[in-house]
C-alpha cells in the first residue's frame, strides 16, 4: 500500500472541517412587524455563517399578530430538519410566551450572549427570542452565535428538560 502526503496547514483543515458543519444547518425564522429590521440583520447573518434559512416572517411594518408568527415558526420547526428557530417581536416578550405554549417548543427570550450560551447549554433550547425595539448592550449577531456555538451539556441538566416536558404533558 502506498502511502500519500497530503500538504495542509491546520487553519485550512479547520476551516473545512468547522465549514462543513455550519453548512449543513438549518435555521426557522419568524417575526412581526416589531422586528423586521432586526429579522433581516440576523437573517442575513445567519445566512453569512452558512447557515440555510427559512424566512417566514414579514418584511413589512404592517401589523402582523405575534402568536400567529409563533405558531407558525414553531410548527414549520416541528415537522423536523431544523438546528434551532428564531422569533422575533417588538420585545420578544410576546412572541416567546406564545411560542412556548406549543408542546415541544422550548423558545428563550436572550439579553446578552451569556443567558443565549446558557440556554443550549442548560436548557437545550431549541428557539431563541429576540426583540426589534430592545436596545441590547452587544450586538445580537453576537449573541446569536453564542448560542449557535454552545452545545447541550446534558447530564442534571437533560433531567431538568425531562421535568420541563413532563409539565408540558400535563396540560
Amino acid at each position: 500500500m502506498k502511502r500519500v502526503k497530503i500538504k495542509t496547514d491546520f487553519n485550512s483543515l479547520c476551516k473545512v472541517f468547522f465549514s462543513t458543519i455550519i453548512h449543513s444547518m438549518r435555521c426557522v425564522v419568524a417575526n412581526d412587524h416589531g422586528a423586521v429590521s432586526l429579522a433581516r440583520r440576523l437573517t442575513a447573518h445567519l445566512k453569512e455563517r452558512g447557515i440555510d434559512v427559512n424566512y417566514l416572517g414579514t418584511d413589512k411594518e404592517e401589523s402582523v399578530d405575534y402568536p400567529d408568527q409563533a405558531e407558525k415558526c414553531a410548527k414549520e420547526f416541528l415537522k423536523g430538519g431544523y438546528d434551532f428557530a428564531l422569533v422575533l417581536c417588538g420585545t420578544g416578550i410576546g412572541i416567546s410566551i406564545a411560542a412556548n405554549k406549543i408542546k415541544g417548543i422550548r423558545c428563550a427570550l436572550v439579553q446578552d450572549s451569556y443567558s443565549a450560551e446558557m440556554a443550549k447549554r442548560h436548557n437545550n433550547a431549541n428557539m431563541l427570542s429576540f426583540g426589534g425595539r430592545i436596545e441590547y448592550k452587544e450586538e445580537p449577531e453576537k449573541i446569536l452565535d453564542a448560542f449557535i456555538d454552545a452545545e447541550f451539556e446534558g447530564g442534571r441538566h437533560q433531567r431538568r428538560i425531562d421535568k420541563i416536558t413532563a409539565l408540558e404533558n400535563h396540560r
